[in-house]
């Protein structure tokens, strides 16, 4: 995995998105939306195997757990030295084949938007399909047309938290880079320790803030 693909992860922030060409009718816009957000206030906990794929074609995997308000953690394959995690304040980039690590508030995060069930969804996102079978939220800042894009993928699924499944969602940057997250085996409502959303600091002491 390269670090520009894990860096598109949690680095785009989102704001109001400007409505496609051929918007969808109000009524859908509005239910739609109202789906998004039951669905994000019912979940309280998840895990999830994940696909990660890069422009190239390229695709590692792992784990993903999620714990609201604010938690999440993607624990790689075996041989991926990198970890994404946030505790509740920061979404922290951890790469340890060269000891670095950033930090960004989970506001300025395209994964705000799951990590905030709270967040009123009409003020930067929109519904970009809303038929039978799925909901695709799309959300990007018009005035930093460099933090790119990000699209997020929900099927409708009657068993599913607030009526739909969360299947992934895909970030487009300003240089055209795609990088897609998948989600499959998707499980809701376990225990989560908090301590799995902790991580080893590669640094040496004397260099960490």
């Amino acid at each position: 995995m390269s670090r520009l693909a894990a860096l598109a992860l949690i680095a785009a922030p989102l704001t109001l998105v400007p409505a496609p060409l051929i918007a969808p009718p109000a009524l859908a816009q509005s239910g739609g939306l109202a789906q998004v957000q039951s669905h994000l206030r019912a979940v309280s906990t998840m895990q999830a195997d994940f696909t990660e794929t890069n422009r190239a074609g390229q695709s590692v995997s792992g784990q993903v757990s999620l714990k609201r308000p604010g938690r999440i953690r993607f624990q790689y394959q075996r041989g991926v030295n990198k970890l994404i995690v946030s505790d509740g304040r920061a979404l922290t980039f951890v790469d340890y084949e060269v000891n670095q690590v950033q930090r960004w508030p989970i506001g300025d995060s395209p994964l705000g938007v799951l990590l905030n069930p709270e967040r009123d969804l009409s003020r930067f996102a929109e519904v970009i399909a809303g038929g039978a079978n799925e909901v695709r939220v799309r959300a990007r800042d018009p005035e930093h047309p460099e933090y790119g894009v990000i699209t997020i993928s929900f099927s409708r699924d009657a068993g599913a938290p607030g009526g739909l499944m969360l299947q992934g969602w895909t970030v487009r940057d300003s240089q055209n880079n795609l990088t897609t997250i998948r989600l499959s085996n998707q499980r809701f409502g376990m225990a989560i320790p908090d301590s799995i959303f902790r991580y080893r600091d590669p640094r040496p002491r004397n260099r960490r803030r």
